[in-house]
């Protein structure tokens, strides 16, 4: 959903969201790993990784990590305030189109760098995992359906604001910049702030999505911030269909459903059958699976 509102209706192509969705995954990585007490292998209050690089401290950015409440807030706000300082100056710069993709994917890859190094406090190459509680709830099978049940209601939430958004005038200057951009300056309105506004919601949105993800899986590393990962996350709205929102929320499933099968059938080439995928959708199913499911029913009509 937040790839569709700045690439489906504001036509801003970005390939690097899987930072602010890791961004978001740290946060909750960050509280769940102070939950974990002395009940890590080195029976310390601190987490097992900074025992193992003696450190004798929390680094400043722990300091709140005990407080459920303040990591949601910096859930959201640490995504939000990068996508915006990115933002500002890359709008107020007029990069758009390829160059701004690929500064994205630029950001992406600086980050995951910066993340595998274990100086900076964040688990280094092996990030975060053996979660044990969360709000001081053991984490078991039956909490993870919980959670699960919690993103479906967070997406349909999302879905709502996402459709409110793009039916709103707001949401009608958006389209008007992804398709006519220099009409609607010379109309009076300045595109910056409305692409750095919704710019900024999207990264919030996907800080939520990966503080969700990560008490499921139980772990997070620098890994979710590999340029793969954002430009699947592309590959999911463009396969669904772009413009539609729930579009990107059916190519995700497919997506992830083919990712299932492809990685134990052929592991070696899910990567090439995902590129494949990618190209055969922009140049066959430009509207991707929304688009050939509308025109099969007008067909049928």
């Amino acid at each position: 959903l937040a790839m569709d509102l700045i690439w489906g209706y504001t036509g801003i192509l970005s390939l690097g969201h899987g930072v602010f969705f890791a961004l978001g995954g740290y946060g909750m990585g960050m509280y769940l790993m102070r939950q974990i007490g002395s009940d890590g292998q080195y029976k310390s209050h601190m987490p097992d990784f900074m025992v193992f690089l003696n450190w004798k401290e929390f680094p400043w950015h722990w300091a709140l990590s005990d407080s459920f409440i303040a990591q949601m807030l910096l859930v959201v706000l640490v995504p939000g305030l990068l996508a915006f300082v990115f933002g500002f100056f890359a709008f107020r710069s007029r990069i758009k189109g390829v160059y701004f993709s690929i500064i994205t994917q630029a950001l992406t890859f600086a980050a995951m760098l910066l993340f595998f190094r274990n100086e900076t406090g964040f688990g280094g190459n092996n990030g975060f995992t053996d979660f044990k509680r969360i709000l001081g709830i053991p984490i078991t099978q039956n909490t993870r359906v919980l959670l699960c049940v919690l993103t479906g209601l967070t997406l349909i939430g999302f879905f709502l604001m996402a459709r409110a958004i793009v039916n709103s005038k707001y949401g009608r200057v958006l389209q008007a910049i992804r398709d006519a951009e220099t009409r609607v300056m010379f109309s009076g309105y300045n595109p910056v702030t409305y692409k750095l506004a919704i710019w900024t919601l999207s990264a919030m949105m996907c800080g939520v999505a990966g503080a969700l993800y990560v008490p499921q899986v139980g772990i997070i590393n620098p890994g979710e911030m590999s340029p793969a990962a954002s430009i699947e996350i592309a590959i999911w709205a463009a396969v669904g269909g772009r413009a539609t929102l729930i579009g990107p929320i059916v190519g995700a499933f497919f997506v992830n459903g083919a990712k299932s099968w492809f990685t134990v059938a052929f592991p070696e080439f899910w990567l090439f059958f995902l590129g494949a995928l990618f190209i055969a959708v922009t140049l066959f199913l430009p509207d991707g699976l929304m688009g050939l499911a509308k025109r099969l029913k007008g067909r049928k009509e």
